[in-house]
This record gives structure tokens, C-alpha cells and sequence, in this order.
């Protein structure tokens, strides 16, 4: 894939995301949600960190599997149950996706919700990838 990052000057300056990513390639992959499930279907982890972790090795397990690398994903949801919590924690979950993803950004946001399919579940990622 090929991808352009677009940060306009005339926008706030991105922390952590993309404003827009143009990707060319010839495959797309949808990305399902993923929370911090194990092989077992359980939910692990504890804290909203240890919970965004495994969410995200998921999600980026998912994409390899597809044959996909994280610098070919154009955009990635975060829905989190507190998003004030997400925001008290963003330093260290940033710290966390540039150790499993990088720094190559897609769009990106985050959305509070009230509940996630698995009750024990406080954040759930997905997103879709373009493949050359």
C-alpha cells in the first residue's frame, strides 16, 4: 500500500492520529472488533491499558493473518466505555501503539459507549487496512 498522510496546518495539530489517509493498493481488509479476549474467548486484563494492549495485538493478529502490516491500516475505531478514562491514560496507551504499531497513524477515533458485547470488555478496536 501506499499511504499519504494529510495533516492540514489549518487544523489542531494530530497527537496519536492522522487527520486523513489517502492509501492506494489493491486489497481491502475490514477489521472486526477486537477487545482483550485470549485464545479462550476470555477477557484479560484488568486496567484499561492491559485491556487496550491485547486489543490491539488482536486486531494487528487479524490484519498480519490477512497479510497485512499495521502501516497498511487507514483507519481504526476505539470505542471505550469511559472516555474519561481513556483520556487520563493516553500517554501510556500512545506509548503502547507506537511499541505494537508504530508511528505510521491512520485516521482514527475514539467513541464512548455504554457497554461492549463482552460485559468485562472497557475498549474494542477495528478498522480496515489497505493492501497493496
Amino acid at each position: 500500500m501506499t499511504a499519504e498522510r494529510v495533516n492540514p496546518p489549518d487544523l489542531s495539530p494530530p497527537a496519536g492520529f492522522s487527520h486523513a489517509v489517502v492509501a492506494a493498493g489493491s486489497r481491502l481488509v475490514f477489521l472486526a472488533g477486537q477487545t482483550a479476549l485470549d485464545a479462550d474467548g476470555k477477557v484479560v486484563g484488568d486496567t484499561l491499558p492491559e485491556q487496550f494492549a491485547r486489543a490491539l495485538t488482536n486486531l494487528l493478529a487479524a490484519l498480519r493473518a490477512a497479510g497485512g502490516t499495521p502501516a497498511d491500516l487507514a483507519r481504526v475505531t476505539v470505542y471505550a466505555t469511559d472516555v474519561a478514562a481513556y483520556r487520563t491514560h493516553a500517554r501510556e496507551l500512545g506509548r503502547i501503539w507506537r511499541e505494537l504499531a508504530g508511528r505510521d497513524y491512520p485516521a482514527m477515533a475514539v467513541v464512548e459507549v455504554v457497554r461492549l458485547w463482552d460485559e468485562r470488555a472497557v475498549v474494542e478496536l477495528d478498522g480496515f487496512a489497505v493492501l497493496p
